[in-house]
This record gives C-alpha cells, structure tokens and sequence, in this order.
C-alpha cells in the first residue's frame, strides 16, 4: 500500500470526523439526544484514531538501529491496536452506558428537527470520507472481496478507515432512526436503544481490529503469490537447484523478512557459493521488492528438512 494513498484517506477521514463532532456536541447540547452523544464522542474518538495513525506512519518511516536492527515497521502495526482500544473503550463502553441509562430514565427530546438535521449532515460528511477510502483502497484490493482485503492487508491504515467509516456511517443511520422513532412515537427510549445499539456495532468493529492488529503484530507471513514468486525467484536450476525449506515474515507492512535454506549445485567451491547467493538475492528483490532483510543458506536436500 503507498503510504500517500493511506495519508489521504486518513487526513479525509480526520477533517470529516472534526466537523462532525463539533455538529453532534452542539446538536447533544440542544436536543438532550443519547445517540447524538454517543456519536459525537464516537466522532472524537475516531478524531483521535486518524491522529494515531498518521503518528503511526511517521515512526514507522525511521530507519534501522542498533536497538532495533530490524527498524520501526510494526509501529504501524502497534498504533492500529492502540486505535482499537480507544474505538471499544471511548466509543463502545460508553455508547453502552449512555444508552443504558437512558433506557432505564428515559427524559424527552427536545428540538429534534435540529438533530435530524445534524445527523443528515453527518451522514453525507462522513460518506465523503467513506468515499475517499474506497477510491484509495480500490487499487490494493484487486479481485479481492472486501472483507477479504481487510483481513489480509498487511498495511493497516486503509482497513481501519475503512471499518471505522463504515462504522460511523451505520451508527449515523441507527442514531437517525432512534431520534426518529423518539419522536414519532413520543417514547425517549428509542433514542436509548439506537445508543446501544451504536455501542454493539462499535464494540464488534474494534474487536474485529484488535484480533487483526494483534496477528500482524506477532508476525505474518508474506501473501501466497508472494512466496510462490520468492520460490520461483530463488531456483535457477544451474547454481540453486531447490527450496529446502521458506520462511517468511512481515517486520512491516513494507519490509518482508525472508529465511531460506537452499540446495546449491555441489561443485561450487566457496567463491562460487557466495555468487550463488549473491544473484539469488538479488532475483528475489526483483521479483517481491518487499524482500528487504534476506538469510539464505546452502545446505544438502534431506525429506526431514523440507517443508
């Protein structure tokens, strides 16, 4: 994923999320709206988030040190989980609560036309930027469904502005229907049930990006296509005659660790070995560039080793 694709569609979803917050406060401190709360900090939540990542993307950028020899590409990876905590904590608890208290005393809306024009406002910001995503996601994600493409994604800003947008966008609608159905009916509850539902939708969306976040933080391993090209880069059938075995692994979203053990043609002596390696090295770059760190080591085909 370049990153300038995932910069825009965070700093769209940043602007949008802003303006929205500040509509939804006022609209909370006009109509009393539960859902309008809940969204309001929902929208400051994610305000939050898109500053997080954009932090994220900055550190990841530094280069290799002594302390970490491997560089700084899982920061991404670790301020995409941070994102997720504060979606479930500042978003889904306390949708949660709100909506729960407002089920159990429920009070009247008050100017609600003011709100349901808020959250209309909202809902067409907020397709702004669900917009935006979709057009600098589209390119990544190939033939792949979506949910496919955001579960496999290695580069995580593009996944979470897109859970997150798509997210607010269903919260937006249900707020909308719970003012509604508040005020058709007369009963404040509705608006207390559309909080908690916003709160479940929340919840299941940051739960979704932890469980993905914390798979890309332990490490993973690179795309099929990727290692099938790796493979098929690194036997040239005159100096390596095979794959013993493979490993592959994330250290970011634009770094790839690859480990291999090789089987070399047995007549090389020491020079011809290390050449060996040298153009296997540089066939693999050619073929997967995201093959920055690379180990490869001759050895003998035994079957036990091979996998």
């Amino acid at each position: 994923m370049s990153s300038e694709g995932g910069t825009k569609a965070i700093v769209a979803a940043l602007a949008a999320n802003v303006g929205i917050a500040i509509a939804k406060l006022v609209g909370f401190v006009v109509t009393g709206s539960t859902s309008m709360l809940a969204e309001a900090v929902h929208s400051l939540a994610d305000s939050g988030n898109q500053l997080l990542l954009l932090r994220g993307g900055r550190a990841g950028r530094r280069e290799a040190d002594a302390e970490h020899p491997f560089g700084y590409g899982r920061e991404r990876y670790f301020y995409a989980f941070v994102v997720a905590l504060v979606l479930f904590s500042l978003g889904s608890l306390f949708a949660l609560y709100e909506g729960v208290e407002k089920v159990r005393h429920p009070h009247a809306l008050t100017d609600a036309p003011v709100a349901i024009g808020i959250l209309l406002v909202s809902i067409v910001l907020e397709g702004f930027s669900f917009r935006t995503g979709i057009r600098e996601a589209s390119p990544h994600r190939g033939s792949q469904s979506w949910w496919s493409y955001i579960r496999r994604a290695k580069a995580p800003e593009l996944p979470v502005v897109l859970l997150e947008d798509s997210a607010a966008l269903l919260g937006l609608v249900v707020a909308l229907f719970g003012v509604l159905m508040a005020l058709v009916t007369g009963d404040a509850v509705w608006d207390g049930i559309g909080s908690v539902v916003i709160g479940v939708l929340l919840g299941a969306v940051a739960i979704t990006l932890a469980i993905e976040m914390k798979s890309l933080l332990i490490g993973e391993a690179a795309a099929p296509a990727s290692i099938r090209a790796v493979k098929e880069a690194l036997v040239d059938g005159v100096t390596v005659l095979r794959v013993i075995h493979l490993r592959t692994m994330h250290l970011g979203p634009d770094e790839l660790l690859i480990a291999a053990k090789i089987e070399l043609a047995h007549d090389l002596d020491v020079a011809g070995v290390a050449a060996a390696i040298d153009a296997a090295e540089v066939r693999v770059r050619a073929a997967e560039p995201l093959a920055r760190v690379m180990y490869l080591e001759p050895d003998l085909y035994r079957a036990a080793l091979a996998g």
